[in-house]
């Protein structure tokens, strides 16, 4: 008996802990329920919260863009053309029935007339545009010109008639109604005729640096004009887009002045060796005190002999330098050697001439002073041998390659004239030729 009650306790204790967890499980899943549609409704919230945060971003983007083509449709330039064609469709509107129904009441077959002419009117003036596209030659702009003036000024003689002979109207209602007629026959292709200039000239518009520009090479072309041409020649000879005008006119130039230097000829490589010789025999030659002059009447028409300074011991190398490199090297011509100017030959002199009448004979002309140099101004620098430059030469080239190897260089270093060092360059290459052929000679 005993067995049973405690099974059955068993039982109902198994079933009070079964409900029990049954309970537990229901209550989990609708906890779990809960949550879910907690978190679904958060997440249905922040759906709801981006796409307003979406349509508004997109309502400001449509807003703004909105205005920004606002804007760019209204500005000045469109505006001013597109009032333009506006008043034009609203002249081409206002004249074409007039001269339709003048045509149509003198007969029907002329209905294709009043269309012809309005047409070649608007056409002539599209051609005026498609010329400055084009940049067409002036005479095809202004001969289509003629032809719109001609074309619309017959229409507007036509509708000013028709509007002097309209029925029903006193003579002024007539005469401005025919007045009328052609002025809005004419506002139309002058009023296009006129955006088109402005809009030619708009698109010339360049910077103030494009304007520079195009006047710096009027001017050269102006004050350079053979050079220019050939440039041209030079540019028109090769393939087109081969050859740009500024090498082209840099060739032109060293074709005919004979040096690359932009702006220096021949005469002024001359001005220049002559004045760093007047520079540097100003440097090495100083004067004496300047002579007393006797002012006579009779030394008025008299000459004397002008007497030059005498040279000095390395004047012939002094006045030989003239430029800071030799002219070989720089590519340029060879300007005619400084020499000195001998000294004029004293002329006879001329017959004394007394403006009074003298009581005495005149004295006889003292002759001018010759000016001379202090011995302690000379130079005391010796006049060097050829022998002693090429010595000299040697020892300061030794370690020089053939790049370095110039007259230049060897003007400064060993402080002697243009030619001279050309002539020491010409040496020592033509030894350094020798000796490297030496070798190879010994070899073969």
């Amino acid at each position: 008996m005993s067995t049973y009650s405690q099974e059955r306790r068993a039982d109902r204790a198994a079933d009070a802990e079964q409900r029990r967890i049954d309970a537990a499980a229901a209550e989990a899943r609708r906890a779990e329920r809960e949550r879910t549609a907690d978190e679904r409704a958060v997440r249905l919230a922040e759906q709801r919260r981006t796409d307003r945060t979406r349509a508004r971003t997109e309502r400001a983007r449509v807003r703004s863009e909105r205005r920004a083509a606002r804007g760019a449709a209204l500005t000045p330039g469109n505006v001013y053309q597109r009032g333009t064609l506006a008043l034009v469709t609203a002249s081409a509107l206002g004249s074409l029935p007039a001269q339709v129904l003048h045509f149509v009441g003198i007969s029907p077959m002329l209905l294709p007339l009043p269309l012809a002419i309005e047409g070649a009117a608007w056409v002539m003036a599209a051609g005026v545009a498609y010329a400055d596209e084009r940049h067409l030659p002036g005479w095809v702009r202004w001969f289509l010109r003629l032809l719109v003036l001609a074309a619309a000024g017959f229409a507007a003689s036509i509708n000013y008639t028709y509007g002097l002979h309209l029925p029903g109207l006193s003579a002024p209602d007539r005469q401005a109604a025919g007045i009328g007629l052609a002025a809005v026959t004419l506002l139309g292709p002058v009023l296009f005729e006129i955006r088109q200039w402005v809009t030619t000239l708009s698109a010339d518009t360049n910077s103030p640096e494009e304007r520079a520009r195009r006047r710096h090479d009027r001017k050269r072309r102006q004050q350079h004009r053979t050079v220019a041409q050939l440039a041209d020649r030079f540019v028109s000879a090769a393939p087109f887009g081969r050859l740009d005008f500024e090498t082209a006119f840099a060739h032109a130039w060293e074709i005919e002045t004979g040096t690359s230097t932009p702006g220096m000829t021949p005469r002024l490589h001359q001005r220049a060796a002559r004045s760093a010789a007047a520079l540097a025999h100003a440097q090495t030659t100083l004067t004496g005190p300047a002579p007393s002059r006797r002012w006579r009447i009779g030394n008025l028409f008299r000459r004397r002999p002008v007497a030059l300074p005498t040279p000095t011991a390395n004047q012939d190398e002094a006045t030989e330098i003239t430029v800071n490199r030799s002219t070989p090297d720089l590519g340029e011509p060879v300007s005619a050697p400084v020499v000195a100017v001998p000294a004029p030959v004293a002329l006879e002199a001329a017959p004394v001439v007394d403006l009074v009448k003298p009581t005495k004979p005149a004295p006889a002309a003292t002759p001018r002073p010759v000016r001379s140099i202090p011995p302690a101004a000379r130079s005391t620098r010796p006049n060097r041998t050829p022998d002693q430059l090429l010595s000299e030469a040697r020892k300061l080239t030794a370690d020089w390659s053939d790049e370095e190897l110039t007259a230049e260089g060897i003007r400064k270093g060993v402080r002697t004239s243009a030619a001279k060092a050309r002539i020491l360059r010409d040496t020592l290459r033509a030894e350094r030729a020798q000796a490297a052929a030496g070798p190879g000679k010994a070899a073969a």
